[in-house]
């Protein structure tokens, strides 16, 4: 019996050259532009106004994409979510604690985000996906891929809340010389752990579907 199905029998994957192009002004607007915004304003400033005109950036980028119907790419959540904690702690103390405590609180507050997309239907792995890949329709519509991109975003969380919570442990527990270089590597050890497990998971749900993967090199690139 044979069911039928339009589904099709393989993913169409962006080359290198066309996720360059389509990732690199996200990546601008998302992580660089902050990140220069705040260094500009902490060098002539000082740190709370760096923090505060990093974050305005990143909120009127939102705004304006909002207001002319654009689409807001995942990495500039991710930059508001961890932003807004960095800027909140900040303000509150200047304590050196809470100073290295920053990026553990944005570190737990994108696992959240992670989680709260999940429960909302809108897998925030999808939309950051879409900041670096220009999929084709039939591709980014793919049921196989909805559902991939949906667990993944659970496996981003639940790392994050780990790599959170193991770096609070190590702040409250250890010296300030080895928080530092234990930190130095613990943040690349989970995004290079997380990101091996999802490319051998991808794999293996496109073997295990008989599913094929073509990467292609025409694909233009979509508008963000």
């Amino acid at each position: 019996m044979h069911g039928k199905t339009d589904m099709p029998a393989k993913l169409v994957l962006p080359g290198p050259k066309a996720i360059v192009l389509h990732s690199l002004p996200n990546v601008l607007e998302g992580k660089i532009i902050p990140l220069v915004v705040f260094l500009g304003f902490l060098e002539f400033v000082g740190t709370n106004a760096g923090l505060l005109a990093a974050l305005g950036w990143s909120l009127a980028a939102t705004a304006y994409r909002k207001r002319t119907g654009g689409k807001v790419p995942g990495l500039l959540i991710v930059s508001i979510v961890g932003l807004t904690a960095r800027t909140i702690a900040a303000l509150a103390t200047g304590s050196m604690v809470v100073y290295f405590l920053q990026p553990t609180i944005s570190t737990a507050l994108v696992g959240f985000a992670f989680i709260g997309s999940i429960m909302m239907g809108k897998p925030l792995a999808e939309r950051l996906a879409h900041d670096f890949c220009p999929f084709d329709p039939d591709t980014a519509n793919h049921p196989m891929l909805k559902l991939f991109f949906l667990r993944l975003s659970l496996l981003w969380a639940i790392t994050s809340l780990l790599n959170a919570g193991l770096t609070l442990w190590l702040l409250l527990t250890q010296s300030t010389t080895t928080f530092v270089l234990i930190k130095s590597f613990l943040g690349p050890a989970f995004t290079m752990f997380t990101v091996g497990v999802t490319v051998i998971w991808f794999h293996f749900k496109m073997r295990r579907q008989g599913m094929g993967l073509e990467f292609s090199k025409t694909m233009a690139v979509a508008s963000a």
